[in-house]
């Protein structure tokens, strides 16, 4: 049985050229927010930051959007991670999470042992 409130992100990645597209996809996130359950769009952030080695923005969600937050971003032909927010930052941003198009190599020794989470409120609130 899933929790239909379980925390869940997305990390939507652009380059340059893409970025134009990542912007539209962002909107329509913000858009999107006034009926189902998006709870954060993040800013554009135009660097590697975190363990993001390009530039990317994120959005915060309940399990029971994840299907309209995927349904969103495939068609766009951006790359993104999908992942949980449990008390595993390591395995959420690997073994739990999903891509959608090619996976970036992640910086994964910036992330947070297990059961850690180094003060930062992951959920609802930029993490960067």
């Amino acid at each position: 049985m899933t929790d239909d409130n379980a925390p869940w992100h997305a990390h939507v990645y652009y380059d340059a050229g893409e970025r134009p597209v990542a912007e539209e996809l962002r909107g329509q996130f913000e858009r999107m927010a006034a009926d189902a359950p998006i709870l954060f769009v993040g800013s554009m952030v135009d660097r590697p930051v975190g363990p993001h080695p390009i530039p990317q923005f994120e959005i915060h969600f309940p399990e029971s959007a994840r299907g309209e937050v995927t349904a969103a971003i495939e068609p766009t032909g951006l790359r993104a991670l999908i992942h949980p927010l449990t008390d595993d930052d390591l395995a959420d941003h690997t073994s739990l999470a999903r891509w959608i198009g090619e996976p970036l190599d992640l910086d994964v020794t910036v992330l947070d042992p297990p059961g850690m989470n180094q003060g930062v409120a992951r959920f609802g609130k930029s993490d960067f």
